[in-house]
């Protein structure tokens, strides 16, 4: 699959829940209402979805929610998916969760050819930790961050980069990171979906910022290295563990986008910060012929725009995209 900018599209992210057994304020609103399941794709039509992308060339699949593993029996779906790793088809099925439940999953993953995963934590500290998360225990998430490690999964740790909530903490994530060997990822706050009381101008730390606040502690070394998205990384002379960066608002990363994201309902989005979507779900439902859906695909893929259009400023207090991150796929 080729974009109108050349771009080969080889990685997609499918959401298969939009619900998750947190609510962290900069993703979404404390008292949500989730989807109903009728329009939720089961784990059959997801099997078929993802099964046809690779068929297409897709060589990279992350799963992600929501909290994708808070899916009843989301486990049949990676057995399913595991196949195309045996055949080759496939080069990487891994997964972006909170970490809640990985002390239950983490052995099975790895049994099932997942190499490595993401966990997102926003700080080490437990009172923080529920505050940003409203519902989640630190304790739980650093059980299953240990038993993802002792089963041989390489973790990467995501951080939201939060003004005047974790912005204190970067040394010690840092610190931590190093020590337990986890590679670590900073992240702007995304301009996406109502999240209730919370003012995201009042959330939003330039990567850049924190990238010097870095700087004054440890020696970054620039590297060309890259693991599909759209991290850029350094690594820490001191620790020798990689560090990257997410900027979606202080530097357009578009130019090199290789990756599509499909929701747990069907929608297929060429571009996390743009509204144009191709509906998968019906021609999927409509026949048992891959026919339509390829078809779909290929139509939506010669749309792909070449970049996003995020922004976070004073005269725009909504989001810049209406859907939320958890429906869209983190």
């Amino acid at each position: 699959m080729i974009d109108p900018f050349g771009r080969k599209i080889s990685y997609l992210r499918v959401s298969v829940t939009d619900r998750c057994d947190f609510r962290c304020v900069y993703c979404m609103a404390e008292h949500m209402t989730f989807l109903p399941k009728a329009e939720v794709l089961s784990l059959e039509e997801l099997d078929r979805l993802c099964s046809t992308f690779v068929g297409l060339g897709v060589k990279k699949l992350r799963l992600t929610g929501g909290e994708p593993l808070v899916r009843k029996n989301v486990m049949e779906l990676f057995r399913a998916l595991s196949r195309h790793l045996k055949s080759g088809a496939l080069e990487e099925l891994t997964v972006t969760t909170n970490g809640s439940q990985l002390g239950k999953y983490a052995d099975e993953l790895a049994s099932l050819g997942v190499k490595r995963i993401n966990v997102s934590i926003d700080t080490l500290d437990p009172k923080k930790f529920t505050e940003i998360t409203r519902w989640g225990k630190l304790d739980t998430v650093l059980d299953g961050v240990r038993a993802a490690k002792e089963a041989g999964l390489k973790v990467k740790i995501n951080t939201v980069a939060l003004k005047g909530v974790n912005d204190d903490e970067v040394d010690t994530l840092v610190e931590w990171c190093g020590r337990e060997g986890h590679d670590l990822t900073f992240i702007e706050v995304m301009p996406m979906g109502d999240i209730g009381g919370e003012n995201r101008l009042d959330q939003y730390l330039p990567i850049s910022l924190l990238r010097a606040q870095m700087a004054r502690r440890w020696t970054l070394e620039e590297t060309a290295e890259r693991t599909g998205g759209p991290a850029r990384y350094v690594r820490l002379q001191e620790t020798g563990q990689r560090v990257g960066f997410i900027t979606p608002l202080t530097h357009n990363f578009c130019e090199s986008c290789n990756r599509v994201r499909v929701t747990c309902t069907g929608m297929l989005y060429m571009c996390l910060g743009q509204e144009d979507s191709a509906d998968l779900r019906a021609p999927l439902r409509a026949s048992e012929s891959d026919a339509a859906l390829i078809a779909a695909i290929e139509e939506a893929i010669g749309r792909k725009p070449k970049g996003h259009d995020f922004m976070i400023d004073r005269r725009h207090q909504g989001p810049a995209v209406g859907r939320h991150m958890s429906v869209t796929g983190g």
